[in-house]
């Protein structure tokens, strides 16, 4: 007896049958692009070894124009179909099965030579697109139809048809981008018609027995969006078409609604799907911060989809179905959902991976395998750094003993776990856990361990993390200062009116703590309201036409920083934006450019430039320093000292932010060396 019997039933699409009802959902990763089709391969065969029931490539382009960028990787050529076959044989030699996705990015193509509907720039690319003729349509669905007969014969079980986030064929179907008056614009019908043609067309030339998925907008989350109406619409005209399974798109990549994000409420959108159920009769899925098998089930016990996607999960755990399938549901690594190494680098131009498991993308590279010898590995600091390394020393075989200072493991992510948005991270600690205990690690907690602790270990792996950097303002040791340790430590009160030194990460986080009352991540109705979404069959696009109506902040915060630039500029790439709009929407002011000149019982005083222009007071109740970190050298310095060699890694290394995605992966590469 299963503990997911949804879940892990099987999904009869008639010509074939899906072992369970798990999609692996598409990323681009960057794989395809280092033309290295074995470490492709061997990407998508862990994950089908895993046991998840279907996977969808990242984005191929059908044609150089609809690239994502110039030179993303597509079907053009029989050498490309050879490439592909090979990942194609490894992922059916391991069980699985794979369909390929089809994306033309139009407006979205970070290209000059990038084609759309209408002459219409996107705001996230420089490049205005060339409006296509007619002829020029009929180009673009035959080199789609063409890339689904590619895929056939690269040995691919199925395609995806890329319809939504914003891309080619939904940029098409809305009056926000499509101004066309001819037979592809103006009513419904016409715009509609191409993904209509182009899917039809895919099935008349890859026959009745292969696998063909729609991505849909569910909600496009943008001005002049479609409306619920018109998405049933054009889904009951792609089931006609001749597509197998119906996909869920939601939002834009223009939209400005996080619906990926650590702080979007798990499964916050499965409700759109259900809306869709029985209105066709072809499979449906549905997608959005489902991360783990207890969600999935629920969505699909309550008849929200036939079936779940869940990509960066499969980053974080290419086991998931397996451990699921095992009732290890404790061991999966969890995606938190951060998109630090997934989408930040994707949309930076590097090679994804992933936060939580520094492997994904790299299984060829980063191999960890048992040690020719036994050592016994001392770790000092239980922090990600210390916890990766432990971890992974002892999956190859050695003896582990944990040290840490605290009386829980975790280090800096229970700080983390405690920001407003960030509830994920108590996930992430409580997996560590499991998993620590599972290894059999010994675990030496309210522990200071000194040098001569450490004299009798092979290896010492020091992790000790920081601390707080010093930034030497005249009164700082004032009654009304705070660190932010005290603060995400829930260890000191704070007054109503609060200055915040450092625009960094964690003085993001410490203004979001201070501003908020309650977190949405568990209230999705008041997320909704927070964010201005609503049911798409009240209004067009499912913005709310109020717009966001978030809770006002329970105190005045100022944030501050002494660089002369725009604040959070260093935040992350894809979640940069989340976290500005959130403070700017609880009227946080935000100043860069400032000199701190001495903190008094009146507040903080400043002036700006150079010159020091300008003094000027904030009259606050309470400062609040975020000034940066220094590395804890403490015990390397008295290792050192001692003759005893030792590792340093994490935070004890390099202190430059609180970087758990660094030291994660610098903890998992020096274990498996050693």
């Amino acid at each position: 007896m299963t503990d997911y019997p949804h879940l892990l039933s099987p999904l009869d699409l008639g010509h074939t049958t899906l072992k369970n009802r798990v999609l692996m959902g598409s990323m681009h990763t960057g794989l395809e692009e280092t033309r290295d089709w074995n470490r492709v391969a061997e990407f998508y065969a862990t994950r089908a070894r895993g046991g998840v029931g279907l996977m969808v490539t990242g984005g191929m382009a059908p044609n150089p124009e609809g690239g994502v960028f110039p030179g993303a990787a597509g079907l053009y050529s029989a050498e490309d179909i050879a490439n592909h076959r090979i990942v194609t044989d490894r992922v059916h030699d391991a069980g699985g099965k794979i369909a390929m996705q089809i994306l033309h990015a139009g407006r979205y193509a970070y290209s000059k030579d990038c084609v759309a509907p209408s002459a219409i720039k996107s705001p996230i690319s420089p490049f205005p697109p060339r409006e296509l003729d007619e002829a020029g349509i009929e180009k673009q669905i035959t080199d789609m139809v063409t890339a689904a007969t590619r895929a056939r014969e690269a040995g691919y079980d199925g395609v995806e048809v890329m319809g939504s986030e914003g891309y080619f064929l939904n940029q098409f179907l809305v009056r926000h981008t499509n101004h066309r008056t001819d037979r592809w614009g103006g009513p419904y019908e016409n715009r509609m018609r191409l993904p209509v043609e182009v899917v039809s067309r895919i099935r008349a030339a890859v026959g009745p027995d292969f696998i063909v998925i729609y991505r849909l907008s569910m909600i496009d989350l943008v001005p002049d969006g479609s409306t619920f109406e018109e998405v049933v619409q054009l889904a009951k005209a792609i089931e006609s078409a001749g597509a197998s399974i119906l996909n869920t798109g939601i939002g834009w990549h223009e939209a400005r609604v996080p619906t990926i994000a650590t702080s979007v409420p798990r499964r916050a959108f499965a409700w759109v799907t259900r809306k869709l159920m029985g209105q066709v009769g072809i499979p449906i899925i549905t997608s959005n911060r489902i991360n783990t098998p207890q969600v999935a089930e629920e969505v699909l016990a309550e008849g929200c989809a036939d079936m779940v996607s869940m990509a960066r999960p499969f980053l974080a755990d290419p086991d998931f179905v397996a451990k699921a399938q095992a009732g290890q549901a404790a061991l999966i690594a969890p995606c938190i959902a951060c998109n630090q190494a997934c989408l930040d680098h994707t949309f930076g131009g590097k090679l994804s991976s992933c936060l939580v498991n520094p492997r994904a993308c790299h299984e060829t590279e980063l191999v960890v395998t048992p040690a020719e010898a036994r050592k016994s590995i001392a770790v000092v600091g239980a922090g990600p750094a210390g916890l990766s390394a432990a971890l992974t020393c002892a999956e190859r075989g050695h003896a582990v003993t944990l040290f840490d200072a605290q009386d829980e493991i975790g280090g800096q992510l229970n700080m983390a776990k405690q920001v407003p948005g960030k509830e994920e991270f108590w996930g992430l600690v409580d997996w560590y856990r499991a998993a620590v205990q599972a290894a059999g690690i010994d675990v030496r907690l309210n522990t200071h361990a000194s040098a001569g602790d450490l004299a009798g270990f092979d290896e010492v792996i020091v992790a000790t993390g920081v601390l707080p950097r010093d930034p030497q303002i005249p009164g700082q040791d004032g009654p009304n200062v705070l660190s932010y340790i005290d603060v995400l430590r829930g260890k000191a009160r704070v007054g109503d009116r609060v200055a915040v030194i450092g625009a960094g990460g964690i003085g993001f986080d410490v203004a979001e703590t201070l501003v908020t009352e309650k977190a949405h991540t568990d209230d999705l109705p008041e997320w909704m309201i927070e964010w201005g979404v609503t049911d798409p069959e009240a209004h067009r696009g499912g913005l709310a036409p109020e717009g966001p109506r978030p809770h006002p902040a329970v105190r005045d915060v100022t944030l501050l920083q002494r660089k002369a630039q725009k604040l959070g500029r260093g935040l992350g790439k894809t979640t940069g934006w989340i976290h500005r709009a959130g403070l700017q929407m609880k009227a946080v002011e935000m100043i860069g450019g400032v000199n701190y000149e001495r903190i008094d019982a009146d507040g903080l005083h400043i002036s700006y430039g150079e010159a020091r222009e300008n003094p000027t007071c904030i009259a606050v109740d309470t400062v609040v320093l975020c000034a940066g970190q220094v590395p804890e050298t403490a015990l390397t310095e008295a290792l050192t000292a001692q003759g005893t060699p030792c590792h340093v890694i994490g935070g004890a290394d390099v202190a430059a932010e609180l970087d758990a995605k660094r030291a994660i992966d610098q903890g998992t590469r020096l274990a498996a060396t050693l």
